[in-house]
């Protein structure tokens, strides 16, 4: 029953975070590092991505495999959250909760793995 419900939550998330880089597609370029080719294209992609796997979660012969593939992203995206951490605090903004974040993305990434077996 927790898994069931940890499960249908992580879906609607990533569905959910998946629609932001359309609906606030300036918010993800901004936070992505300059060395990423095409930032438009990326961030469709990233968020056709995390739609797509959040949706699989749903979907249990394959529910396994799309946690597996979030972990995956969850470290491909994880250089993005260091950029955006850095460039905020050389702008001198409060760089604090972009440093919280850090450490939280490998609460994701073990949500993700339990959800593996």
């Amino acid at each position: 029953m927790l898994k069931t419900i940890s499960l249908t939550l992580m879906g609607i998330a990533y569905i959910a975070v998946g629609i932001s880089h359309f609906l606030n597609p300036k918010f993800f370029k901004e936070i992505m590092p300059t060395w990423v080719p095409m930032p438009t294209l990326t961030n469709i992609l990233v968020g056709i991505i995390e739609i797509t796997l959040g949706a699989l979660l749903f979907y249990p012969p394959l529910s396994q495999y799309a946690a597996w593939a979030i972990m995956a992203l969850l470290l491909a995206v994880y250089p993005a959250n260091i950029y955006h951490y850095q460039k905020t605090k050389k702008e001198g903004i409060n760089a604090t909760p972009m440093l919280i974040r850090l450490p939280i993305q490998f609460l994701l990434l073990a949500w993700a793995w339990w959800h593996t077996f």
